[in-house]
């Protein structure tokens, strides 16, 4: 069983837009990045409670947001901070795979150890 990080975008697919599943994903261990709650919320105009957010963190563990992620995510590797917090969030847990529909972190194929990639 692999460890896969999804990104905010990965997560608006499988739960919004629909493009993927978490059949996609198979029986991997998952792990997200709290930051990506408010994105998905301020995108979708989505008010708490909300069973659709409430879904996203069944089966799925949250990598914290520490000083030390926020400091790396500061210096790069990307200009876009949110990109950073996200894929030191994937490092710092350790993971295998960043799974993202985003383009620029696409052609980036590694962040590390971790394989950024569309699917697994």
């Amino acid at each position: 069983m692999a460890k896969a990080f999804l990104d905010t975008s990965y997560i608006l697919d499988i739960f919004m837009r629909r493009t993927h599943s978490l059949s996609d994903v198979g029986k991997n261990d998952l792990y997200f990045s709290p930051l990506s709650f408010p994105a998905i919320s301020y995108i979708h105009k989505l008010h708490v409670p909300n069973s659709i957010l409430t879904s996203i963190m069944q089966d799925m563990f949250a990598v914290n947001l520490t000083s030390i992620i926020l400091k790396k995510s500061l210096i790069g590797p990307t200009p876009d901070i949110e990109d950073n917090i996200q894929l030191h969030s994937a490092s710092s847990a350790r993971c295998e795979y960043f799974l993202t529909s985003d383009k620029k972190l696409l052609k980036l194929g590694y962040f590390g150890e971790t394989a950024i990639v569309n699917k697994l």
